[in-house]
């Protein structure tokens, strides 16, 4: 599998909204730059929460839409079993759509609302995904640390079979290098440094037909280790170095099947994760609520409804990432384990007194 970091997606639409995010990425490292503080892990939460504040109305329509369908499922029920039967007389059809549209009105949404709101929210969290896994491409400050190193390196004679042979020994597997005639290209070259591990940099630095700018490339480790360093881990590590530095992250996830290159990948895995499953999160919440308040079902019923819905959207949702992000990967079970414990984990979502029968009762006395 590729890890192409340094090209930006050429996808319609996710392309121009990863360009503007980027832009969005890079002033929040220049920011940071000000304070003293060059850290990719902290600009990645910053982001990641800026993107996820602007969403916000979008995601209080989805939960509000959420709420709203349950509480008018009874009556969208009451018409459909009206006219039940009558497919073919097409003035009942009419009536019936007239009926169905008028239930919608009445509480102030459209058929639709739900389907427009995930559209417009896609494109914008897989542009999000871009900009956070292709670090280089969209942060400039972060390819200007590298940009010595790929100078240097370029101007060997030979230097793509050099990184090629140094690829396949340290079994960088996620690596390509993109080849323009003959050479690889200095971007595919800007990959492959931010991919390596501090230990892979030593290595790089002690390379024979590297000697004459070593210096350079141990300034560069020290700058780029730096900046990826996220409380005392660093994203470009790989496990192994960290389950033999600490129990905590190395091995956790692992035991529910979840392989990873870095602590760092799985944090930000997760990161992506929430911000991905979000809008079906509230849906997993509402509904169980909402037919709970109406008296449609049991307390008990409403906790295992929930459980199913929530362990659905967590499953969507870490199937979804897991598919766009290479460097995790685990099995359908190993997800499925996860995502039931997450549900099991949030029961107290389910409460007998709901904000729904809130919302209902506003919209009876709104009608009355």
């Amino acid at each position: 599998m590729e890890m192409i970091l340094a090209t930006k997606s050429s996808t319609p639409i996710i392309g121009q909204l990863a360009t503007v995010m980027g832009w969005i990425m890079d002033g929040i490292y220049r920011l940071l730059n000000v304070f003293g503080i060059q850290n990719i892990g902290l600009c990645i939460i910053i982001f990641s929460i800026l993107i996820y504040a602007l969403m916000t109305p979008l995601q209080i329509k989805q939960q509000k839409f959420s709420k709203l369908s349950a509480i008018m499922q009874p009556e969208l029920q009451k018409i459909q079993k009206k006219y039940k039967g009558k497919n073919n007389d097409s003035a009942a059809m009419q009536k019936m759509q007239e009926e169905t549209q008028a239930v919608y009105q009445k509480y102030g949404v459209s058929p639709t609302g739900s389907c427009v709101q995930l559209a417009i929210q896609f494109p914008i969290l897989m542009a999000l995904y871009q900009v956070i896994y292709k670090i280089p491409a969209y942060v400039g400050s972060v390819k200007d640390i590298l940009a010595s190193a790929v100078t240097s390196i370029t101007g060997v004679n030979g230097y793509t079979d050099i990184l090629q042979q140094f690829i396949t020994d340290n079994k960088m597997t996620r690596v390509q290098l993109i080849m323009d005639g003959n050479n690889a290209t200095s971007n595919s070259v800007t990959d492959f440094l931010y991919a390596l591990s501090p230990s892979q940099w030593k290595t790089l630095a002690e390379t024979s037909q590297f000697s004459g700018f070593a210096d350079t490339l141990n300034s560069t480790a020290k700058e780029i280790s730096h900046v990826q360093n996220f409380f005392g881990l660093n994203i470009a590590d790989q496990p192994l170095t960290y389950i033999k530095a600490a129990f905590v992250g190395g091995s956790i996830m692992k035991i529910f099947g979840f392989r990873y290159e870095s602590v760092g990948k799985i944090i930000l895995f997760f990161l992506i994760f929430a911000i991905v499953g979000f809008p079906m999160e509230v849906f997993a919440q509402a509904l169980p609520n909402a037919l709970l308040s109406l008296d449609r079902i049991s307390f008990m019923s409403a906790k295992v409804l929930f459980v199913f819905l929530d362990t659905t959207a967590t499953t969507i949702a870490m199937v979804v990432v897991d598919h766009f992000m290479k460097s995790v990967s685990a099995s359908l079970l190993s997800i499925l384990v996860v995502a039931f414990l997450f549900a099991i984990t949030s029961l107290d979502e389910v409460k007998r007194d709901c904000d729904c029968k809130d919302e209902k009762e506003r919209w009876e006395e709104k009608e009355s």
